[in-house]
């Protein structure tokens, strides 16, 4: 199968935050309440329709434990764009998040990445970090944020959606040749749809 590009697409923050339940349930519809803590780093691969034409992600599931974090600074290289993922019933979880934005901001090849800011399990009784907690936080880094649950798959497809479109319009970020202007994956009128949702956009500065 021909791809118009491969992306490469990181999540990243601290452990147990569901960024494999995450991926999990983006690449396959899928959800596993226990599933087991990343070991240094895994991969997995999702293709998407842009308006016709074929959009691979390659999308990287980073550990958030310490003791392997030396092993994901090379990760970092060549990312086109990046999830920040946190717990909402965690608040640490939303302040270790500025360590991850530095991290990125270190080892990241392309100053123009585009970056998500995800306050993930929402569907827990809980909650303890308000969504204009994630908000501003966001909006500090100047990040797109939307808040999901892997669990019932709500804000799932949209985050990754918002992202690869944020990238495609992104000039310099991703063209390997050729004229861009005309990818888009949503018109005009899905796009105002979308305004009203819970997903905010602000330009990335890392």
């Amino acid at each position: 199968m021909d791809y118009v590009t491969t992306l490469k697409i990181l999540v990243i923050g601290e452990s147990g935050v569901g960024k494999s339940s995450i991926i999990l349930a983006f690449t396959t519809g899928d959800y596993n309440a226990s599933f087991p803590a990343t070991i240094g780093v895994d991969y997995k691969c999702k293709v998407m329709d842009v308006n016709g034409m074929k959009v691979k992600l390659g999308i990287w599931d980073t550990a958030g434990q310490e003791r392997y974090r030396t092993l994901t600074s090379s990760f970092y290289r060549d990312a086109h764009g990046a999830i920040l993922v946190y717990d909402v019933s965690e608040p640490r979880t939303l302040t270790k998040l500025n360590e991850w934005a530095e991290e990125l901001q270190v080892y990241s090849t392309k100053k123009n990445i585009v970056c998500l800011v995800v306050g993930n399990k929402i569907d827990k009784q809980n909650r303890v970090v308000p969504r204009e907690h994630g908000k501003a936080f966001a909006q500090k880094h100047r990040m797109l944020f939307i808040e999901s649950s892997a669990k019932t798959q709500e804000g799932i497809n949209l985050a990754f959606e918002e992202l690869v479109q944020k990238i495609i319009e992104t000039p310099g970020l991703w063209e390997t040749g050729g004229s861009s202007s005309n990818i888009r994956i949503t018109n005009d009128s899905e796009r105002r749809q979308q305004e009203q949702s819970s997903c905010y956009d602000y330009t990335c500065t890392i």
